[in-house]
């Protein structure tokens, strides 16, 4: 702890006092479904199916935060607009798929197998989804 201190008058007066570990963020308690399974990468691709900027680059931070290898980020075409978010299981592991939807939530999950992508799970991020608030840290 390292504090700082004016000598005024012959008397000390803090200024301000600060904890390293006041700028980590707290611990959030996070149900294990939600998270990555150990020793294992799970890669994801998360596409912003929507008109609300910003989803992508969040739902990203929140799963890279559950351990989730995300290895593309984007936006969808507009054709691509849905409402609801929606995980699509890519590699035969609807397991590694459910993880992802809990992280994300509780999205619908749907396993559509296709071996030419380089990903295990596709999140469709919908305007419904709502990231978890984030602590402010200036």
């Amino acid at each position: 702890m390292a504090a700082t201190a004016v000598v005024v008058g012959g008397g000390t007066v803090a200024l301000g006092v600060w904890i390293a570990r006041s700028r980590t963020p707290p611990a959030i308690a996070v149900a294990p479904e939600s998270m990555a399974p150990e020793g294992v990468r799970v890669r994801v691709q998360v596409v912003n199916a929507s008109t609300v900027r910003g989803l992508a680059r969040r739902a990203t931070t929140l799963l890279r935060d559950r351990g989730f290898d995300v290895v593309e980020a984007g936006t969808g075409t507009g054709a691509e607009q849905i409402d609801s978010t929606l995980v699509l299981d890519r590699s035969g592991h609807p397991d590694w798929a459910k993880r992802v939807a809990a992280a994300m939530g509780g999205a619908r999950m749907v396993a559509r197998p296709d071996s030419s992508r380089y990903v295990d799970v596709t999140v469709f991020v919908g305007r419904t989804w709502r990231p978890p608030p984030q602590p402010f840290y200036p």
